[in-house]
């Protein structure tokens, strides 16, 4: 039993892009579908696929690379708040990653978005983690 979907997500994606491969497969589930979502509209990947054959499904991701240098697009993948220790942020409060060179996905009562998003929106939410 995996107490903690979103890390074992980010692990995953971290542990491919360390591999050097192209495509990493995932279990699926709502919370991951949208915090890939959010990536692949960042360009932080190239592509996706939900795969729902099997009963939970599964999300097929395509990493990014740069065809020249052949370094990943996703430097960093930091989880923030945890099961254990949730980390919250108000509008008025939100991260900067990176001096807003990178992006913090936050899960708002208005659907998963990134910082900037939830900013022009006007709400805060959890913040799930940091990407750059």
């Amino acid at each position: 039993m995996n107490t903690d979907p979103i890390a074992d997500y980010l692990t995953r994606v971290r542990n491919a892009i360390k591999a050097n491969h192209r495509v990493v497969e995932i279990p699926a589930s709502n919370i991951k579908k949208e915090i890939t979502k959010v990536l692949y509209k960042k360009g932080y990947i190239q592509s996706y696929r939900f795969d729902d054959a099997a009963v939970q499904g599964t999300i097929k991701i395509a990493l990014k690379y740069n065809p020249a240098t052949k370094q990943p697009a996703i430097t960093k993948l930091e989880r923030v708040s945890s099961p254990g220790l949730r980390t919250y942020a108000p509008v008025d409060n939100m991260p900067r990653v990176l001096s807003g060179l990178g992006i913090a996905i936050l899960s708002t009562s208005k659907g998963v978005m990134t910082e900037k998003e939830a900013k022009a929106e006007n709400v805060g939410g959890e913040v799930l983690c940091y990407v750059y």
